[in-house]
């Protein structure tokens, strides 16, 4: 080797070197419903990202699905078919979607990150990796977005290792209210539907004691009448008088088809 001659460790970053990233609400909120109601021995979900590649280079995350996987110490299994079962189901719908990238849910890049890279690697050109944080550590839901670059020794490529690309998450003042709540009230599973209705009936009966207790009120002088919340209470009585007997009608009609079911 001469001697001015020297070995330079150089990345080689991917194509678009200015490459950044803009993720929707709605790709959020999805990723965490998946993540509620992933299997019980998942410790995480990854999936596919959809969206396209806009003009000026950004990637534009606009939706995802999951894709069924098992992971261990030493290796990565992902459902390929149901992968590109769901992609064709997806560009039905929304055919100018195409893959732009993955996610996976947990804080920063894991040991078999590679590998799962490695595959979207060659489903698109500089895949996207999205990271978010279901745990909310600190309250705060981390979402980062990754790409692969090269590390290479002269002309002998070593490995690969993922670098931070800017990412942009906009939300609308509800959107915004929404992730909110998420990271303040993080559960570990949905209600079902007997849970729900439990909820919304205590939520119903307080909302009637506050009627009945306005209505005490102006009864007794201690707050004065308002004309308008008068009908509005008056309307309400007349709709549940409907759906009484709407539900009473519905309830004999049953009982009818179940009695000559009997018969027969």
């Amino acid at each position: 080797m001469a001697a001015g001659d020297h070995t330079v460790l150089q990345l080689s970053t991917p194509s678009t070197a200015n490459l950044s990233a803009k993720v929707h609400p709605l790709v959020i909120f999805n990723i965490c419903d998946c993540y509620v109601r992933r299997p019980d021995q998942a410790e995480r979900v990854i999936g596919t990202l959809l969206g396209s590649v806009l003009p000026d280079g950004t990637v534009d995350i606009r939706n995802s699905y999951a894709v069924p996987h098992t992971e261990s110490a030493e290796q990565v299994a992902l459902d390929i078919e149901y992968h590109h079962n769901m992609l064709v189901s997806h560009q039905k719908v929304n055919p100018k979607e195409v893959i732009v990238g993955w996610y996976s849910t947990g804080l920063g890049v894991t040991g078999g990150s590679a590998l799962i890279h490695d595959f979207y690697s060659r489903e698109v050109p500089n895949p996207v990796h999205l990271t978010v944080d279901t745990g909310f550590r600190n309250g705060e839901g981390t979402i980062k977005a990754y790409v692969s670059v090269n590390l290479a020794l002269g002309d002998r490529q070593l490995a690969a290792q993922f670098q931070e690309i800017p990412l942009d998450l906009r939300m609308v003042e509800a959107e915004r209210l929404g992730f909110d709540i998420l990271k303040t009230t993080a559960v570990d599973k949905l209600p079902n539907d007997l849970e729900g209705m439990e909820v919304t009936m205590q939520r119903l009966l307080a909302l009637i004691d506050d009627v009945y207790k306005y209505v005490d009120d102006v009864v007794e002088g201690r707050v004065a009448a308002d004309n308008s919340i008068g009908r509005f209470i008056s309307d309400t009585d007349q709709l549940l008088l409907l759906y009484l007997s709407s539900i009473t009608r519905t309830q004999l009609g049953l009982a009818e088809k179940l009695n000559t079911a009997a018969q027969i």
